[in-house]
């Protein structure tokens, strides 16, 4: 029964896409009243996709020329605006008119530009706008996605996450961890934000944190619950880096901080709560697999792991398949996995009690809970 209702629906699936691929048909519906809005809607959308990556570039101009700093005191005029930039002035009002048009600047009265909607929204979000300054590296791999996907060339973010391919990470400089340690740092507060309103923290003793980077999670948790004692592990360079931020933020008595390999070193035990925050979909399956048999073996039963990055199939969140399955693909290992996916790897490993947790912005990411059984 069930292979009959897919085999119909696959009938009609194919005559819904001879219909709009048909010429006639598109001409059709734009022209009845009472499809007319829903072929305008995807007109749009495929204009959205074919000129995606202008779009971006647009943003990235806003981003490193600093626009939104520049309307941020209010609306101002061309001269004024392109005296500020450094740009001529028809340079700058065929900027600002395209920033318009995507709703990061906006015409005011007087021939002046303030800051659009989502210009503002960049503006109090810093976290957002290093990513946007991060992105041309990914562009330049993807001048030729073809190529990419056939495995003919080596992509340069791979060596933007050197740790992605290395036998012996932990032989890593400070000055070769740098760039993208201090990029996730940057963009670190958001997500700690959101997984830390998701999942109470001052329900544990002892919180690890896997990969943790420069330690903003960790200060993140700290200040939400005072009580809680922490713990990092990363690469010996970068989890050298945390130190500073841990004695600038008053935690340095709570922490300890572990120089490790996390995928051949023991790690630490004692933890009732253990968090990889975007570490999952940097690894492979197997890599993934021994990631999570290391930790489980570090965890006494009933304790808590959060895995916190963004999840394919998670509604709200669709358009990041393109996105991450891409970056990864350019990285050279790991891919975004749908909730089951992660959820068969933490069963093999040794956990259970899954739960995927509300959160306010999957877009940004998904949080998956487990416990260890």
């Amino acid at each position: 029964m069930l292979q009959f209702v897919e085999d119909w629906l696959d009938l009609l699936r194919a005559r819904r896409d001879r219909l709009i691929a048909d010429p006639a048909f598109q001409r059709w519906s734009l022209a009845n009243p009472l499809t007319r809005s829903v072929a305008r809607r995807r007109a749009r959308a495929a204009l959205d996709l074919a000129a995606g990556f202008v779009y971006s570039q647009v943003l990235f101009a806003c981003a490193r020329l600093k626009l939104f700093d520049a309307l941020a005191g209010g609306p101002l005029t061309v001269v004024e605006i392109a005296d500020q930039l450094a740009l001529s002035e028809a340079a700058a009002r065929r900027l600002l008119d395209a920033a318009a048009s995507l709703e990061l600047a906006e015409r005011r009265g007087g021939g002046r530009y303030g800051l659009g909607q989502l210009g503002a929204a960049f503006l109090g979000n810093r976290a957002a706008l290093s990513l946007v300054e991060h992105q041309p590296v990914l562009y330049n791999d993807l001048a030729d996605p073809v190529a990419l996907l056939r495995g003919e060339k080596r992509a340069a973010l791979a060596d933007y996450w050197p740790y992605s391919d290395l036998e012996q990470p932990k032989a890593l400089q400070a000055d070769q961890v740098a760039p993208y340690s201090a990029l996730m740092a940057a963009s670190q507060p958001m997500v700690a934000q959101e997984a830390l309103d998701a999942y109470d923290m001052s329900r544990h003793k002892r919180l690890m944190d896997i990969g943790g980077g420069e330690g903003v999670f960790l200060c993140e948790a700290a200040a939400r619950a005072p009580d809680l004692q922490l713990a990092l592990v990363d690469l010996p360079a970068v989890a050298e880096r945390a130190r500073a931020r841990f004695e600038a933020a008053g935690v340095t008595a709570r922490v300890e901080v572990h120089g490790r390999d996390f995928l051949r070193d023991d790690l630490p035990e004692g933890a009732d709560v253990v968090t990889l925050i975007r570490i999952v979909h940097d690894q492979d399956d197997a890599r993934a697999l021994a990631l999570l048999k290391n930790i489980r073996r570090a965890m006494e039963p009933g304790a808590a792991l959060l895995i916190v990055e963004a999840m394919s199939g998670v509604k709200g969140a669709e358009p990041l398949d393109a996105y991450y399955g891409f970056y990864t693909l350019a990285m050279g290992r790991g891919e975004p996995r749908r909730v089951e996916e992660i959820e068969a790897l933490l069963t093999q490993a040794g956990f259970g009690g899954f739960k995927l947790l509300a959160n306010a912005l999957p877009t940004l990411t998904s949080i998956l809970s487990a416990k260890a059984v």
